[in-house]
């Protein structure tokens, strides 16, 4: 018997992780734990699998996690936000001796659980963190390019942008708004640093990104971990992450809400209501949100996640450039399936590392890439419908697509 519990799985994102492992036929039992078990529950009848089954947990509570992943092989952890979460599930993962793949995209999160490096290693587990899109297929691609296709590495810049799922939870927007507010990490000139969302530190670093199939989007400054792990394993000046939310009605309105401040969590007075200003916003811009996406017929939801690579290639400056292009597929898949491919991989004994990891220090990026284009049904698709764009720009300018 092989048993994986994905944390948070009636969510958008645990329950693309769910879909995705049942149909991988790697686990003898997938298991829901979800606080929310009325949808836990619609999961099940969704699915209508016999491997499948629902459980509830609060994911804050260490005993109540580790109850529910006692007897499994793998925990999948998709509960946010994870600067609340994240590392109360890993000290009960660690506690209860179980490996573990998380899809945590919180700086300050992420420093929290590389510190319980050393637990994990004394319980014997790997705990792979920050298994998503980004991070998590961005760092694989990152080091990719620096061990196979570039001889030398002088600067790794991730950038993303999507929009129009057909749902977005509060822990996304609560998400978004703690990354404004945050000190954002960056690697710059060879050193870990800081900046503003909203100050010059963080303005210097905007940039107007053309994404394939997409088009043409500001991005500004998001505090993912690839910051703050890449240098650790790749030699080089610079990483940076930028993004942006699409439609751009919908992200300014984000951008305008925290820009006034209506984020706090001390709780005031409404007309005899104890209303928290943060609670108040974050409820207003999901109502909004629809209006937004109506009135400017937004249509399908779509994304791209855009790695430009810049170094040396036989001694001149070299540049790659992989865009990984969704349209029609959600946010869910996008983190989802890399997910749940990390624990296939774990299950077989590909990722063998003890310790908290982050991708790149414990996944092989091919044996990933060649898993994933079988969840995908990618086999069969030419180079020219695959998700994957990859361009390669030589030091006279000259770009040509390429192919893994």
């Amino acid at each position: 018997m092989s048993r994986v519990t994905v944390l948070g799985g009636a969510g958008t994102v645990g329950a693309v992780a769910v879909r995705t492992l049942l149909s991988s036929g790697e686990f003898s039992e997938v298991v829901i734990a979800d606080l929310n078990m009325p949808l836990a529950n619609q999961r099940l009848k969704e699915m209508a699998d016999d491997r499948l089954s629902a459980v509830k947990v609060d994911a804050s509570d260490v005993e109540s996690v580790k109850r529910v992943i006692k007897d499994s092989e793998v925990v999948v952890n998709c509960a946010g936000p994870f600067y609340r979460l994240g590392p109360s599930v890993l000290r009960a993962v660690i506690s209860a001796g179980v490996n573990s793949v998380d899809v945590c995209d919180d700086f300050d999160a992420t420093r929290l659980l590389l510190k319980m490096d050393e637990d994990a290693k004394k319980a014997g587990i790997t705990a792979l963190t920050g298994m998503g899109s980004s991070p998590g297929i961005a760092n694989l691609i990152a080091k990719l390019c620096a061990d196979q296709m570039l001889d030398e590495v002088e600067s790794i810049d991730i950038l993303h942008a999507h929009g129009g799922e057909p749902r977005e939870g509060p822990a996304v927007v609560a998400h978004r708004i703690h990354s404004m507010l945050a000190d954002i990490p960056m690697y710059l000139d060879g050193k870990f640093t800081t900046v503003r969302y909203f100050e010059e530190s963080g303005r210097a670093l905007e940039e107007d990104v053309d994404f394939p199939k997409l088009g043409t989007f500001r991005c500004y400054p998001y505090p993912h971990p690839e910051t703050i792990t890449l240098p650790r394993y790749i030699k080089c000046k610079r990483v940076t992450n930028l993004g942006c939310v699409l439609p751009t009605e919908y992200y300014d309105l984000i951008r305008n809400i925290v820009r006034l401040g209506i984020v706090g969590d001390e709780p005031i007075d409404v007309k005899g209501v104890k209303v928290a200003p943060l609670d108040f916003a974050i409820a207003y811009i999901l109502h909004e949100r629809e209006r937004i996406l109506r009135e400017t017929n937004f249509g399908t939801q779509r994304g791209c996640l855009k790695i430009t690579i810049k170094g040396k290639l036989d001694g001149k400056p070299h540049r790659f450039d992989f865009s990984l292009v969704s349209v029609g597929q959600s946010m869910g898949e996008g983190t989802g399936i890399p997910a749940a491919i990390g624990a296939i991989l774990m299950h077989k004994g590909k990722i063998t590392e003890k310790g908290v990891l982050p991708p790149e220090g414990c996944v092989n990026p091919f044996e990933f890439l060649l898993e994933m284009q079988r969840h995908l049904g990618l086999d069969s698709l030419s180079s020219e419908e695959s998700p994957l764009i990859i361009e390669s720009t030589d030091s006279e300018g000259n770009t040509e697509r390429v192919t893994l």
